[in-house]
């Protein structure tokens, strides 16, 4: 019994140390290609009627926002393509308009967006997709950006009031972009 008993141990440290002793193979790591998305909103803007009124037929806000996501080469490097979504909600007795500016770090415009006019209410949510990489703009705008100036402007006079109980514009934007890990 005992030499039965032996035998079963033996040949079950043979499996074991066959299993153990095969040959690994990390080569798949070369193989690997993993690209997530990063999502982050980007800008977020709004503004009252009363303030819109303030500046009848001229710029009632303009403002330089700075822009660093792809500071690092680390990012600016691997980004692969990426979509940035606004959105812009109208609900004062405004028509109005919006220009997003891309500036590099010299000032200089890399590209601009503009919305115009912007109805006033009752208006749709205005909603814009730009795509950048492969099928769309060039990287380069988002990789080389820096600042993002925005400006708007009342395209009406100041005495006409909404009915809405809270009028404003609303300007949201948000990036989704395709980065690369290695």
């Amino acid at each position: 019994m005992k030499k039965i008993g032996l035998f079963c141990v033996l040949f079950a440290l043979m499996l074991i140390g066959h299993s153990c002793i095969e040959e690994q193979d990390f080569g798949q790591y070369d193989d690997l290609s993993v690209i997530p998305k990063f999502e982050s909103s980007i800008i977020y803007i709004e503004a009252t009627e009363e303030v819109i009124n303030l500046a009848p037929n001229t710029t009632f806000y303009s403002q330089e926002f700075d822009f660093n996501p792809f500071s690092e080469s680390v990012f600016a490097d691997r980004v692969v393509d990426g979509v940035i979504t606004y959105e812009l909600e109208n609900t004062t007795s405004k028509d109005l308009d919006i220009k997003l500016e891309f500036l590099d770090e010299s000032g200089v415009i890399l590209d601009t967006e503009i919305f115009s006019p912007i109805y006033k209410a009752p208006s749709a949510v205005l909603k814009r997709e730009v795509v950048y990489g492969n099928t769309g703009e060039s990287l380069d705008i988002i990789i080389n950006t820096s600042k993002i100036r925005v400006t708007a402007n009342n395209l009406s006079d100041n005495s006409s009031v909404s009915t809405q109980p809270e009028p404003l514009i609303v300007l949201k934007s948000s990036g989704k972009f395709s980065v690369r890990v290695k």
